[in-house]
């Protein structure tokens, strides 16, 4: 490219410039395995010229997020509890049924029976505990987190109540 060519103009759409710096502050973070401080976090939207209530609300729809990340990571650890306790009852069951099949006459017969339906409906039960998409995980979910809240709350109105007596 000689002195006289015009340089390319480079542009980019707000969807770029977010991939890019995000890119760029990551490979930055790696680099140097560090955390930004709010400080810098402020110098920076300075820079981008983002105004300080953005970068609050932003900071809050953040916290937001992380919050709702954190429930699900806590709702999916109750589900899988939940799981491994119904599983655990499933063998001691089956296994019952099948002593006292074998003890009956010697033999597995009709014992073989309950254990393909538990273990079919084991089966089932394993398949929706592990789904973490779609609507019925959606609506457990949100039954869960109502619950959760609801509980919450009265354990605070119940703290409350107990330091004001």
């Amino acid at each position: 490219m000689t002195a006289f060519e015009p340089k390319p103009i480079r542009s980019y759409s707000q969807e770029d410039v977010q991939q890019i710096l995000q890119l760029a502050i990551a490979r930055q973070a790696d680099d140097q395995d560090k955390e930004f401080s709010f400080e810098q976090l402020l110098e920076i939207a300075t820079e981008l010229e983002i105004s300080l209530d953005t970068l609050n609300q932003a900071e809050r729809d953040w916290l937001n997020q992380q919050g709702e990340i954190q429930r699900r990571k806590a709702f999916n650890i109750y589900r899988q509890e939940r799981f491994k306790k119904r599983l655990g009852n499933y063998t001691i069951i089956n296994t019952f049924l099948l002593l006292v099949d074998y003890v009956g006459g010697w033999n597995v017969s009709w014992s073989l029976y309950p254990l393909l339906c538990f273990a079919l409906a084991a089966g089932l039960d394993g398949w929706n505990t592990m789904e973490t998409k779609g609507e019925n995980y959606e609506a457990a979910f949100q039954r869960w987190n109502r619950k959760h809240q609801l509980k919450q709350s009265f354990r605070k109105l119940m703290n409350k109540f107990f330091k004001s007596t």
